[in-house]
């Protein structure tokens, strides 16, 4: 980022957490509030009046709510946009996941009272804020209806023998609703996906990705057997690994620390997959800030397995794609959003008469 100051217009129809979102972001010293507003309707008028380089947008307003507004935004005045969720509100959260297909960048999860809960929103809102002045917002069009896939009335129950396992943070869930419905029902592998989000917000992305995919998408129950034809998602707050349990491949959750500052991390999955299935693993590294997956693609692609990374152009943050990229030295493919599950297909294909052979 630059040393410029970012302005930002902040959006809720609560005066009280205008004023205290506002507070908030007039104590980062490269962020400034430039106005507020009410609601969506608001928000408009004050984006054309202000011009402010990002927004923070409440999901439930009246007059014009944040998905309304938002649509409006992204086509009208396109600019990096935060969303601000209840994370106990089912309907906050389903509307979050939406948001996030539509273009928004981030999302924070409001503010509660305590003194401790206002420190880690305030930490967590700066982040998301330096991440959407970073956004490269060319590359995250709305994805405005995304159609559902036909799915075989029979899912596979079978031990898969071929993992693909996939990390993505931000822009991650606009990027997933466009490469998992694009996978077929009768994918040979099982697909395991960290998306570096929190407790709470995981479960809502699982159920809008189900609605989406011809294979099964469900948030990963520790100890569940790795099935072919199946998407498993990594809970919020913790870390998700592929272990031999008696001879079957198995999904295990811990609570271990923290890596890269995120929990779920690709890397422990990543290195795990490495370990079990070497030639059999395919990883695949998608938009996102930082440096989460590279270690573990390096070791996944030197264990034998294919690796794949977004593009810079179509990446909202090639942050991830970069560093794992540059940890691997070479990948088998480096493809546009577009592509990347045309890509996932291809070395599945490669991979998988492997097994039967050896």
């Amino acid at each position: 980022m630059s040393s410029k100051r970012w302005t930002v217009l902040v959006v809720d129809d609560s005066a009280f957490l205008r004023t205290v979102i506002s507070d908030l972001v007039a104590s980062f010293p490269d962020f400034a509030v430039i106005g507020t507003a009410r609601d969506g309707q608001d928000a408009l008028a004050k984006i054309h009046a202000l011009d402010p380089d990002l927004v923070t947008l409440d999901v439930e307003m009246p007059v014009l709510d944040g998905i309304a507004a938002l649509g409006y935004i992204m086509s009208e005045v396109p600019r990096p946009v935060v969303m601000l969720s209840a994370v106990d509100v089912r309907g906050d959260v389903d509307l979050t996941i939406r948001a996030l297909e539509l273009g928004a960048v981030d999302f924070v999860r409001k503010p509660r009272d305590s003194r401790v809960d206002l420190e880690q929103v305030k930490t967590r809102l700066h982040e998301a804020l330096r991440a959407a002045a970073s956004v490269n917002l060319r590359a995250a069009p709305m994805l405005a209806r995304p159609r559902r896939a036909e799915r075989s009335e029979s899912p596979a129950t079978e031990q898969a023998h071929v993992i693909v396992a996939i990390a993505a943070s931000t822009g991650g869930p606009r990027a997933l609703a466009e490469v998992l419905p694009a996978l077929p029902a009768g994918l040979s592998a099982a697909v395991v996906v960290v998306q570096h989000m929190p407790t709470g917000f995981t479960e809502g992305l699982a159920r809008r990705l189900d609605e989406l995919c011809a294979l099964p998408v469900a948030e990963v129950r520790d100890g569940e057997p790795v099935c072919a034809g199946r998407i498993y998602l990594a809970p919020g707050g913790r870390h998700v690994r592929v272990v031999e349990v008696a001879g079957t491949a198995m999904l295990a959750l811990d609570d271990s620390p923290a890596l890269h500052g995120v929990r779920p991390a690709a890397d422990p999955l990543f290195e795990s997959v490495a370990h079990l299935a070497g030639t059999q693993a395919v990883g695949v590294v998608l938009t996102g800030m930082g440096r989460d997956g590279a270690a573990g693609l390096a070791a996944l692609r030197a264990a034998g397995g294919r690796a794949i990374v977004q593009d810079q152009r179509t990446s909202t943050i090639y942050g991830m794609p970069r560093e794992a990229k540059v940890a691997c030295g070479d990948v088998d493919a480096e493809v546009s959003l577009g592509d990347v599950a045309a890509a996932i297909e291809a070395q599945v294909a490669c991979v998988a008469p492997r097994r039967a052979t050896a």
